[in-house]
């Protein structure tokens, strides 16, 4: 049984105190396939000690020198990507080409558009007569990374902070720290100078509290549950640093009549159900023009029940189990809550799929002659469950997309292109796809408004989030 360490100043160290042993389970067997070495808040102190130490030297390195480091990282990780593939489809069931070709790939695709980015950037430039621009790095960052897209949020704040001149100390999460453990590997490869990265393992209210109220750090990067990001942000908030939350989502996807409706839906449904329903920007409302709403029923019906649900080690186009029994146990309840408010089930339901008794296997399950105002349409159920509403005109198609407390994505099908910018104008949401079912790509701003979080990751914007803007005032001796 593989035991995860944490990683403290360059080196793979056993907690400093004993708070036992958290056992890492694959969701498609139930069985147990290693444990964490949970951590503490003194070890989070630890590394914070040890990432401000290394910051005094690593922040004065030149963008070359870290643009090189970034590069030795990549290469070691491509070379291990299979690995990490693998990692993924064991600790939270991700088909095998889905983490593939999805899942470990964005660890690749933000490391080389951050290098892009780093590179493009003016981290010097000329203001005025006689004043210059500087962009010099925050300091220590605390990242905490969630469950469900594991590599995408590690690479997704490591890279930026590291490129930027900061050092970090990253908190995985306790549920799917296997992918986490081998990209501290290859940064220690890598030859980063001890302390510039450093990872503790543990639970957000021993170790995440401890990175948030630490004095000494002065950025924390938090993705996961509103719940838990608002508990981040008043943690940080007596000492004043930066906080950029990427938190949960509730996306509406918005069917016009004169939309290709059964090539829209049928997107629709697959794009919720994708990842087993577990993305935050996943479209799991979907808002129908009146005069197509049974069609659309249909179509979406008959789409989920070709949604094939299957063993995640096989190759192939399904999807696999819930990250979790908690996440299983979660999503059930949010089904039947559907059941007990009205909404008329026309694929799926509860329980595990037909001939499947063991794991964490949900059935792909869609909701009709939903309203806005029942729960399932307005909690984040986090599984593979789509509601449908209709809507009379484009004025309620925005009125009901935007009462939710969410506003990370939305999506609108239409072919006249007049009612696609109306209604990107009108909806209040960070990303926002038209005729187009994953808006979300290494090369664009990542995140929302309103209770779905602060600030944007990837690209340009993510390597900006780890930056302080210095103006120097500069006048030559008369």
């Amino acid at each position: 049984m593989k035991t995860l360490l944490n990683y403290i100043d360059g080196a793979f160290v056993a907690p400093a105190t004993d708070m036992g042993r958290f056992p890492v389970i694959n969701p498609a067997t139930e069985e147990q396939v290693a444990e964490i070495a949970m951590g503490s808040a003194l070890d989070a102190n630890m590394a914070v000690a040890a990432a401000h130490r290394a910051f005094q030297t690593y922040s004065l390195t030149t963008l070359e020198e870290r643009i090189a480091l970034m590069e030795k990282l990549l290469e070691i990780y491509m070379r291990r990507y299979g690995e990490v593939a693998d990692a993924i489809t064991t600790e939270m069931g991700a088909p095998k080409d889905f983490s593939n070709n999805a899942q470990a790939e964005c660890g690749s695709g933000h490391i080389k558009e951050t290098l892009k980015a780093a590179r493009a950037l003016d981290w010097e430039e000329r203001s005025g007569a006689r004043g210059n621009v500087v962009r010099e790095a925050i300091g220590v960052c605390g990242l905490i990374t969630p469950w469900n897209w594991p590599m995408n949020q590690v690479a997704a704040k490591v890279a930026p902070a590291l490129l930027a001149g900061c050092t970090v100390v990253l908190k995985p999460s306790e549920q799917s720290p296997l992918s986490a453990q081998i990209f501290a590997e290859c940064v220690h490869e890598a030859g980063y100078p001890a302390g510039v990265f450093n990872m503790v393992h543990g639970t957000g209210v021993e170790v995440g509290n401890a990175l948030s109220v630490h004095p000494d750090i002065e950025l924390m990067s938090f993705t996961g549950s509103t719940r838990a990001g608002i508990a981040v942000a008043k943690a940080a908030a007596e000492s004043v640093k930066r906080v950029s939350q990427e938190l949960g989502g509730k996306s509406p996807n918005i069917v016009f009549a004169d939309a290709d409706v059964e090539k829209a839906v049928k997107r629709g449904v697959l794009h919720c159900m994708s990842n087993t329903g577990q993305s935050c920007n996943a479209p799991t409302r979907m808002l129908v023009e009146a005069s197509v709403y049974e069609k659309a029923v249909e179509v979406a019906a008959a789409t989920a029940a070709k949604v094939k649900v299957g063993d995640p080690t096989e190759p192939g186009n399904h999807i696999g189990p819930l990250a979790s029994g908690i996440q299983f146990q979660r999503v059930q309840h949010w089904i039947e809550a559907g059941i007990a408010e009205g909404a008329r089930v026309v694929a799926g339901g509860p329980g595990r799929p037909e001939g499947i008794a063991k794991g964490f296997y949900a059935r792909p399950t869609v909701f009709a002659d939903v309203n806005n105002q029942m729960q399932i349409a307005r909690n984040e159920v986090f599984g593979p469950v789509l509601v449908l509403i209709p809507f009379k005109d484009l004025d309620e198609a925005i009125a009901i997309a935007n009462d939710t407390p969410y506003g990370l994505a939305a999506y609108v099908y239409t072919n006249d292109l007049s009612t696609a910018f109306r209604m990107a104008d009108g909806l209040e949401a960070g990303i926002i796809g038209i005729n187009d079912p994953v808006p979300a790509t290494p090369q664009c701003p990542f995140g929302g408004m309103k209770e779905s979080g602060l600030g944007r990751e990837l690209a340009h914007e993510g390597l900006d989030a780890y930056l302080e803007t210095k103006y120097l005032a500069i006048r030559v001796k008369e």
